[in-house]
C-alpha cells in the first residue's frame, strides 16, 4: 500500500486534528474502523475548549472541515475493505511461506521465531520477505540482517548514523537506497506494549530519514511489512489507523499487510535492483565525484 496523492501533502496542522479526534471520538467500533461526523469532531474539540473555526462556520463544513472528514472516510474504507482481508493467522501463513518455499527454492536467510514448544516454527512473513527480495534482486547485494547502525556516508565521511537497527537493508547497512521493518504476531495473544513499539520505532526510522533528505538530498526508500490477523485486526485496530496516518504523512513510503507481500514486494524490489545496476555502471566516475553531486549546496559546475 502506498499514500493516497490527495492526503500525502497535508501540513503537520491537518495530521494534529486526525490525532486528536481518532483519539477522542475513538478509531473502532463494534468491530470497524470509525468514520467521526462533523458533530463529532466540533463536540471533541469544544470538549478541550478549541476553536471549531478551523472545520466549520455556521453550522458547515470548512473545506479544511470537509478534508478531515474526507480523510477519516479514505482510512475506514482502506481498513475495513482491503486490509482486513489481506491479514493472515499462522496457519495461512504457513501454507503460503511452504508454497513459496518450494517453488523459489531460496539462498537467503531463512530465520525462525523466537517462539518456544510447539510454536516454534519459521518467521514465516520474513522468510517470505526474503525470499521475495532475493528473486527480484536476481543476484545484486542485499543485507538480509544487518546487526549493526545503518550509516550513511559523504566523501568518505559518515553523514548520519540512525538510532536503530533494521530488519534488512539493501545493498547494505552502509549506504543503503532501501530499509524495512517486519513486525509478524502470528502467536501474540493480546496487543502488547512490545507490539506499540514496534508501531513507534518505525515512525522514529521514518523522522530520521526525513531528516536526512532535508539535510543532504539523500534519500533512502522505507517499508514496513506487518501481519497477524488477531494481533492487528482484532486487538489494534487503532494501531493500524496510526499506520495509514504514518503512511500519509511521510515517513514510511509502503506498508504491506499479509499477503500484499506477494503482490507488492517483487515490484518495489525490482527497482532496487535496476537503480543498483545504474549505479555500478556509474561508479567508473569514482565515488568521490557522486558523494559531491549530492552534497548540500556543491555545484560542480565552473564559477
Amino acid at each position: 500500500m502506498q499514500p493516497s496523492d490527495r492526503f500525502r501533502k497535508m501540513p503537520a496542522q491537518f495530521w494534529a486534528y486526525v490525532r486528536l479526534v481518532s483519539q477522542d471520538v475513538g478509531y473502532s467500533r463494534d468491530g470497524a474502523i470509525v468514520v467521526p461526523t462533523l458533530d463529532q469532531i466540533r463536540a471533541a474539540l469544544l470538549e478541550r475548549d478549541l476553536n471549531t473555526d478551523e472545520v466549520m462556520v455556521s453550522g458547515d463544513a470548512t473545506l479544511f472541515g470537509t478534508d478531515l472528514i474526507d480523510y477519516f472516510a479514505y482510512r475506514a474504507e482502506i481498513l475495513n475493505g482491503v486490509v482486513e482481508p489481506l491479514l493472515r493467522d499462522a496457519d495461512a501463513a504457513r501454507q503460503d511461506y511452504l508454497a513459496l518455499r518450494r517453488r523459489l527454492s531460496p539462498s537467503s536467510p531463512q530465520p525462525m521465531n523466537k517462539q518456544k514448544g510447539d510454536k516454534r516454527a519459521p518467521a514465516y512473513l520474513t522468510c517470505m520477505v526474503n525470499m521475495l527480495i532475493e528473486e527480484a534482486l536476481d543476484g545484486m547485494d542485499c543485507d538480509y540482517d544487518p546487526r549493526e547502525l545503518l550509516v550513511v556516508s559523504l566523501g568518505g565521511n559518515p553523514l548520519r548514523t540512525l538510532s536503530r537497527r533494521v530488519d534488512g537493508a539493501c545493498p547494505s547497512a552502509t549506504d543503503p537506497i532501501a530499509i524495512w521493518e517486519i513486525k509478524e504476531y502470528y502467536y501474540t495473544t493480546t496487543f502488547g506494549s512490545r507490539v506499540a513499539d514496534g508501531v513507534y520505532e518505525s515512525l522514529l526510522d521514518g523522522m530520521e530519514l526525513e531528516d536526512l533528505e532535508a539535510a543532504s538530498g539523500r534519500r533512502i526508500e522505507h517499508l514496513l511489512m506487518v501481519d497477524s490477523h488477531f494481533t492487528w485486526w482484532e486487538c489494534g485496530k487503532s494501531y493500524l489507523c496510526r499506520l495509514v496516518d504514518m503512511l500519509n504523512m511521510g515517513f514510511v513510503d509502503h506498508i504491506l499487510f499479509g499477503r500484499e507481500i506477494e503482490s507488492d514486494l517483487p515490484r518495489i524490489a525490482a527497482k532496487w535492483r535496476e537503480r543498483l545496476r545504474a549505479m555500478r555502471s556509474a561508479e567508473p566516475a569514482g565515488q568521490a565525484d557522486l558523494a559531491a553531486e549530492n552534497r548540500p549546496g556543491w555545484s560542480s559546475a565552473p564559477e
